[in-house]
């Protein structure tokens, strides 16, 4: 009985002090004409941190976001099946050049949101900011994962 206390013990150390599914922390830059947008975003790069997303969050502060890495670059698709909260998704090139804007991606749709082009990452951040920073196509998404050409 005393080893089963110590195992759940230790069981309940390592499941306490576990890093969130989600995926690291990390910071990126958007760079518009006008200005330079930081946002610290949650990285996607494994296949289930990509499935997940930001599905089931009630709230994005205003300067985070998510950062999805693809192992290629190809068109990519999203949808909003399980996400509650309105995005802006900007797609991009493997050099971290915007190639393709979504605004205001609507919780709860099915409807497929492509990137229309090869694209290797996407960041979604909250919808309408983009607007509202003056986000373009061109522009430039800073972020180590974010130096491949196309």
């Amino acid at each position: 009985m005393r080893y089963l206390r110590k195992l759940l013990w230790l069981l309940l150390v390592l499941w306490a002090g576990a890093p969130a599914a989600a995926g690291s922390i990390d910071e990126v830059t958007v760079v518009t004409a006008q200005a330079r947008h930081h946002f610290q975003v949650e990285l996607a790069a494994t296949e289930a941190a990509r499935r997940k997303g930001l599905m089931h969050r009630s709230e994005l502060a205003a300067d985070a976001g998510m950062l999805f890495i693809f192992p290629r670059s190809e068109p990519q698709s999203f949808w909003m099946k399980n996400t509650l909260i309105p995005l802006d998704m900007l797609f991009l090139a493997g050099d971290g050049r915007i190639m393709h804007l979504h605004h205001n991606a609507q919780p709860h749709s099915l409807t497929p949101i492509s990137s229309n082009v090869d694209v290797t990452a996407v960041l979604e951040i909250n919808g309408g900011l983009s607007r509202r920073l003056k986000i373009k196509v061109g522009d430039q998404v800073l972020h180590p994962s974010l130096t491949r050409r196309n």
